[in-house]
């Protein structure tokens, strides 16, 4: 089986060489992983001082993972931070984030890369947010005795781990000194394979949304543009979204105003839902803080990493993905006490059952389904105050799984 994994990291990192000349984020993968050193040389670790190691997949679980990242720094200062990405959608948004001494890729999971990768960074800890179990990173780190702990994890029933023939992949959770999960089914899952070194912790998203809610920026441009109309904040849009929303809100004639943020910046894209759309459009690098003439409706967002601060001027919320692969982070507009639309595709997270089951969140599955429950939110405001109130209700019942990690560490930096 190791044979195996080793053969898939390399047929994936040849796939993700070939495609590189034709797609921008491959090729961004590729220079990303070949020039990793780089960050270290711009910005030399102190050899004097202990370094702590964060990985995240994604700009998801990096802000997933950022309350532990700041409530680490605060506690531990005199610990550098090395933050790693395996995606280009997180480290080239959070490369010059201010919370870690050193921002890069990590290099594809070999038995070199990750010697290397320890000659490097040197951690005394080690973090891996969500998702991410990489064999001979894990192996390096347990060869060189570093706590190593996995926090907001969530498993299920489906994956790897908990198969027959799964037994390579189970290995990969002992290398862990501790595993926080999500919820209670994890911990269950868990320990029906002798995985027992394991807390159910929460989600640190909720912690961090709540951080969000409190620290929110203020965007004069948006405010203008709102106004004092009813707002939908469509997050995190893809083209399937964009196929249901556009005949909905061609045929809604109520005033409103929609700020649009898609999934990904694409000019073409961006200019081709413009044109469907029957009502007049801005984008918003074109803004400034004056009103917007009453007949302009669509306000598109062709920037990254301002979305969460948008909710705070929306009625509504329609939250992305959940027409393709998977819904998107919907505790960003929650915590603000917006109702919630979504599609059929989230079933694998728990906070969209849990909203959709409490009354907070509608599930959409066609253009006709989206214009009823759009419509009852938009005309009753008892309907929006109630639905509103339980999406920020669930964020603060939910908030504290960062302290849980912090005892956590504690516990690994100081063991018994």
């Amino acid at each position: 089986m190791q044979f195996l994994y080793n053969l898939s990291i390399f047929l994936y990192s040849a796939l993700i060489s070939l495609a590189a000349p034709f797609n921008r984020k491959a090729r961004l993968l590729v220079s990303g992983r070949k020039n990793w050193r780089q960050p270290f040389l711009a910005k030399p670790l102190d050899p004097s001082r202990p370094v702590a190691w964060f990985h995240a997949a994604s700009l998801g679980e990096f802000e997933q993972g950022r309350p532990v990242i700041e409530a680490f720094r605060a506690t531990y200062p005199a610990y550098q931070v090395v933050l790693s990405f395996f995606s280009p959608s997180g480290y080239e948004v959070r490369k010059t984030y201010a919370g870690a001494d050193v921002i890069t890729y990590l290099p594809a999971d070999t038995t070199a890369n990750a010697r290397d990768w320890m000659q490097q960074v040197r951690p005394q800890l080690a973090f891996f947010i969500k998702y991410e179990f990489w064999f001979h990173y894990l192996q390096a780190l347990q060869t060189d005795n570093v706590p190593t702990i996995s926090f907001s994890a969530i498993f299920r029933p489906n994956q790897l781990f908990f198969k027959p023939y799964g037994g390579f992949y189970r290995s990969l959770l002992t290398y862990f000194n501790h595993i926080l999960v999500q919820n209670q089914e994890s911990v269950d899952l868990l320990s029906g394979i002798g995985i027992n070194r394991v807390t159910l912790a929460g989600d640190t998203r909720f912690d961090r949304v709540a951080q969000v809610a409190a620290t929110k920026r203020a965007i004069p441009e948006a405010a203008a543009f709102v106004a004092d109309l009813r707002t939908l904040v469509v997050g995190s849009a893809w083209a399937a979204d964009m196929a249901v929303l556009i005949p909905m809100l061609n045929a809604f004639t109520q005033p409103l105003r929609v700020i649009i943020a898609p999934h990904e910046i694409h000019d073409d894209e961006i200019e081709g839902w413009r044109a469907q759309l029957a009502s007049p459009s801005v984008r918003f690098s074109t803004l400034n803080t004056a009103p917007v003439p009453s007949d302009v409706r669509y306000l598109f967002i062709d920037n990254i990493g301002m979305l969460t601060s948008l909710y705070q001027y929306g009625t509504v919320a329609y939250i992305g993905g959940a027409f393709g692969k998977g819904l998107h982070n919907c505790l960003e507009a929650a915590t603000f006490g917006l109702p919630l639309l979504f599609g059929p595709n989230h079933q694998k997270f728990q906070e969209a059952l849990d909203l959709v089951q409490q009354g907070g969140a509608f599930q959409v599955r066609s253009v006709k389904e989206l214009t009823t429950a759009f419509t009852k939110l938009y005309a009753s405001e008892s309907d929006r105050e109630r639905a509103g109130a339980v999406c920020r209700n669930y964020v603060l019942n939910n908030v504290g799984a960062t302290g849980l990690v912090m005892h956590a560490i504690e516990a690994a930096m100081h063991p018994a």
